[in-house]
């Protein structure tokens, strides 16, 4: 699977999220205010005042407060999926499959670490629908890890304990950087990406790592 892997049931990413200049600016600027002071403390006053836009700019390309964060969020997961299912190689060795895609996914959490701190963690102040909408994405991405390892326990070249844990743990390391990152030990995402790789590898077991 190449590009956008949301499937079809799930919301449009273009017509959700916005396609004119005007939208893009106000997420951009949302992200930065939402990842600096927490959706919470956040007014959409601010944000237009960022911009150096009127209180009400925001309103013609986002109802409410939450549905910019939803297009955020939609757009943010949206991104990261497709970050991964690009770097997959299915007719590779599980292995190489492992390692591309998780480098993939913690370079992108390290090199978009505003945006994915936004979407990685303000999720619980997103309606239940559109909740619901974000975790079919969410699902999306932990299934091409858990296939990926699945294929290297079935051939041998991986020993995973256990497989819902191991993606999990994986997946979790990489939403994590968006916390920290970067900092005085590490601000070099392909760097980064390599150490989180070697450590998803142990903890399927790969053989010969």
């Amino acid at each position: 699977m190449r590009g956008s892997a949301v499937s079809a049931s799930a919301p449009d990413v273009a017509s959700e999220v916005g396609t004119s200049k005007a939208a893009a600016r106000i997420r951009a600027a949302a992200i930065e205010v939402f990842a600096a002071k927490g959706y919470g403390a956040t007014t959409t006053r601010e944000i237009a005042a960022s911009l150096d836009l009127s209180p009400g700019a925001v309103y013609p390309h986002y109802k409410t407060k939450e549905s910019l964060l939803f297009a955020i969020s939609l757009e943010g997961h949206d991104s990261a999926l497709s970050a991964i299912t690009k770097a997959d190689q299915p007719t590779a060795l599980p292995v190489d499959r492992l390692t591309s895609t998780v480098a993939a996914y913690v370079e992108w959490h390290a090199r978009n670490h505003s945006l994915a701190r936004v979407v990685q963690h303000e999720l619980r102040s997103l309606s239940p629908e559109h909740f619901q909408a974000i975790a079919a994405i969410r699902r999306s991405t932990s299934k091409v890890f858990t296939r990926i390892i699945e294929s290297g326990d079935a051939c041998g070249d991986f020993r995973t304990i256990d497989t819902e844990a191991a993606t999990l743990a994986i997946t979790s390391l990489g939403v994590d950087v968006s916390r920290w990152f970067p900092s005085n030990t590490h601000s070099d995402p392909a760097i980064l990406a390599q150490r989180y790789v070697e450590l998803s590898l142990r903890m399927v077991g790969a053989q010969g790592v």
